[in-house]
């Protein structure tokens, strides 16, 4: 099984960066799972951001999000990455990172969730 944390959130201003980290501490190899991001904003349903296969080598980042988010992972330190550039008010959400055996987008195919981490973007 996975354990999941994420960290790195906070408040940032429209323009600016921020980059979440997801450190796995339970039993499995987290280089066996698929991880991805997901958003969830006040009143809006949980929204996909990025997925990145467990050796990295295959990702898939949301279209309109392109160019601007880049998931990535490493290994051997347990942790999977989003780096958010040029943030804007819309980022505003909570952000989750999760893992799955599944080759999906949707939320309920991935078995393992940590807790969210707040981003907050002011314009």
């Amino acid at each position: 099984q996975l354990h999941l944390v994420e960290s790195g959130g906070g408040l940032a201003q429209a323009g600016g960066s921020l980059r979440l980290s997801c450190t796995n501490s339970g039993r499995a190899l987290m280089e066996d799972y698929i991880m991805a991001w997901f958003r969830q904003a006040p009143g809006k349903q949980r929204e996909f951001v990025a997925r990145i296969s467990g050796n990295g080598g295959i990702i898939d980042v949301k279209g309109v999000l392109k160019g601007r988010f880049t998931i990535s992972r490493d290994n051997p330190e347990n942790t999977a990455y989003l780096e958010m550039n040029n943030l804007k008010p819309e980022d505003t959400a909570v952000y989750y990172c999760a893992g799955t055996f599944h080759v999906s987008r949707a939320a309920e195919e991935y078995d393992y969730w940590g807790q969210g981490t707040q981003v907050t973007v002011s314009s």
